[in-house]
């Protein structure tokens, strides 16, 4: 029985899939489950899943990401400990799944791994970030595209520093995760439809005393952004929407209700101008 396993989720991904499936096999020495969780389920999909000998999971509705990865994780063996989580349109490089695993198994409170994320030009992509508080977080969306070099960004992102390294929260694009641990914290929190569901499982793992950590010594190449692709007026607000969650359940109780509510008039403010003459 496999102790390893991939899972992905695909939305309209029958452009993409064919290149992660296809690069799946080199990136492990040991035999693997893999399982695609289709939000929208075709024939167009499920005819490249069975070619490639993966397991094929359809969903009548869309129930968002994080749920999708959920439920592929809860259909595979009992046999699996390592789960890398993956977008459709990301290419593993060979043997990332063994060096992710490599980098994991000294340390059993390690739950998540993620490699170094490239974009098609080489470029590498600021995929292991700090947590955000209320003072980066408000720092780099006010100043992220109009001061590039910013300490609030910088902080967050973390994107200066070199080698590996823990983090607050690994990008949900491509990372190994301990499924014992990832059981633990309950997966994914199914109230994200998309985005920030990877900063609230990074969070919630290092609330448990589980370690977040990078290795960029190995990659993969995340070809873009097909499912969102275009942002449109409803992604820019299912963004914001998902950080004023974060931030909420991150700074609860009473005394703290004046700075949800600065948080949620900024997001919503900061949304609407970002939506200004996009298309839905």
């Amino acid at each position: 029985m496999p102790r390893v396993a991939a899972v992905t989720v695909a939305y309209h991904s029958d452009a993409v899939l064919p290149a992660f499936l296809e690069s799946v096999p080199a990136a492990s020495s040991a035999p693997m489950a893999v399982v695609v969780v289709d939000n929208a389920p075709g024939a167009a999909v499920t005819e490249l899943v069975a070619a490639h000998g993966a397991s094929y999971l359809g969903l009548p509705e869309n129930p968002g990401y994080g749920a999708a990865m959920n439920a592929g994780v809860a259909s595979l063996p009992p046999s699996v400990e390592w789960v890398l989580l993956s977008n459709p349109d990301v290419v593993l490089g060979p043997g990332v799944i063994d060096a992710l695993i490599a980098a994991a198994s000294n340390d059993e409170r390690i739950a998540a791994v993620g490699p170094a994320v490239l974009d098609p030009d080489g470029t590498v992509y600021p995929s292991a970030r700090a947590v955000p508080s209320i003072r980066t977080g408000v720092g780099h969306a006010l100043f992220a595209n109009l001061w590039l070099s910013n300490p609030w960004s910088a902080a967050y992102k973390r994107d200066r520093e070199t080698g590996p390294r823990d983090a607050g929260w690994l990008s949900g694009s491509c990372l190994l995760v301990r499924r014992s641990a990832f059981d633990a914290v309950g997966g994914f929190d199914e109230q994200y439809f998309m985005y920030f569901e990877d900063v609230d499982l990074g969070y919630r793992l290092g609330k448990r005393g589980f370690r977040n950590v990078y290795e960029p010594s190995t990659s993969i190449v995340h070809t873009g952004a097909h499912a969102t692709g275009g942002e449109s007026r409803r992604m820019i607000r299912a963004h914001h929407e998902s950080a004023r969650r974060f931030l909420s359940s991150k700074y609860p109780g009473p005394l703290l209700w004046p700075v949800r509510v600065v948080l949620t008039v900024g997001l919503a403010v900061r949304s609407r101008l970002a939506t200004r003459g996009l298309a839905e």
